[in-house]
């Protein structure tokens, strides 16, 4: 495994020897990509907050983003941590559009905020939407949301070596098997705590009227073992309403279940929003099915690559 880490000030280019490993982190929903490492500092090497960082594996960069934070110990080791362009999506503001697909909406506050921008791909689903003092990054998830309530299809945001991406997730399938023999541990969890929902109400406020609109489903059933597990959440203009609330109630009436895989042999196409193959004995279920990754961890130490990895879909939901 070729394995090259380059920080750029200004004109000056540096590759620094790394002590102990080097970490790439993706999340699908919300987070940045996050790359972090340890270094001796010298005489020579002058970096700072704000420099730019690429990671290249086999001569492919897989990660490029910039210095947010460092730290010293006390043998003078310095641990770098930089995140990709998603992190600038942490920003607050407000967008009232009309008409846009979500490639539209990234496209419109990347413009506004300087990123840069790779393939967004034409989710085919136009939204119109007014958001008050927001996180961009909620915005555009607020958006992903309704796209996925419309069409059925998860789509995935991400920072591509220095390329804001949307990608339909059926396109980034990988041949990768992971089994037993290629996960060293797993984790297998059900839980209705988090992302469980068994009443659902949807909402429109009309500005003219001064009236709310309200779309109510629920199951009883459920409510009956779980008790009440409310989603509340606006919709748009002209919106089917209880259509909407109605698919919401078959997302989320369900326990969600995750897997979590420790020290899988390492692959570095692997990222967050990516489907691969899982086939295992989970004790209460046999799986045997592609996987949505929710999260990934790489770890690549002196030639040694491993993978944490959250999983998701078809046989685990959430």
């Amino acid at each position: 495994m070729e394995v090259h880490l380059y920080i750029q000030n200004g004109q000056t280019v540096y590759e620094p020897v790394v002590q102990g490993s080097i970490n790439w982190e993706t999340q699908r929903k919300g987070q940045p990509g996050k790359c972090s490492f340890t270094i001796i500092p010298d005489s020579k090497l002058h970096i700072e907050e704000g420099n730019a960082i690429r990671l290249d594996v086999n001569g492919k960069s897989v990660f490029f983003g910039f210095i947010f934070e460092r730290s010293w110990n006390s043998d003078g080791q310095m641990k770098v941590t930089a995140y990709d362009q998603l992190r600038y999506l942490k920003n607050t503001d407000s967008y009232n559009y009309t008409n846009l697909s979500t490639g539209e909406v990234i496209l419109m506050i990347a413009r506004d905020y300087n990123l840069k921008t790779g393939t967004l791909i034409d989710t085919g689903h136009k939204i119109s939407r007014n958001r008050p003092d927001k996180t961009l990054i909620d915005i555009i998830l607020d958006s992903l949301d309704l796209t996925l309530i419309h069409t059925g299809k998860i789509y995935v945001l991400y920072d591509d070596a220095g390329s804001l991406t949307l990608n339909d997730v059926e396109s980034m399938k990988l041949d990768i098997m992971i089994d037993g023999s290629t996960a060293q541990d797993y984790d297998f969890k059900i839980s209705v705590d988090s992302d469980t929902y068994n009443q659902i109400k949807v909402y429109y406020d009309d500005n003219k009227t001064k009236k709310r609109e309200v779309y109510m489903t629920k199951d009883t059933e459920t409510i009956n073992k779980w008790g009440i597990f409310q989603k509340n959440e606006s919709i748009e203009k002209d919106a089917n309403g209880q259509e909407i609330a109605e698919r919401y109630l078959g997302l989320y009436n369900r326990p969600t279940r995750s897997l979590n895989i420790k020290g899988a042999f390492g692959d570095i196409r692997v990222r967050a929003g990516c489907l691969i193959p899982v086939s295992l004995d989970l004790k209460e279920m046999e799986l045997k099915n592609y996987l949505l990754v929710e999260a990934v961890t790489h770890n690549i130490d002196e030639g040694i690559h491993t993978m944490d990895m959250t999983l998701r879909g078809a046989g685990i939901s959430g």
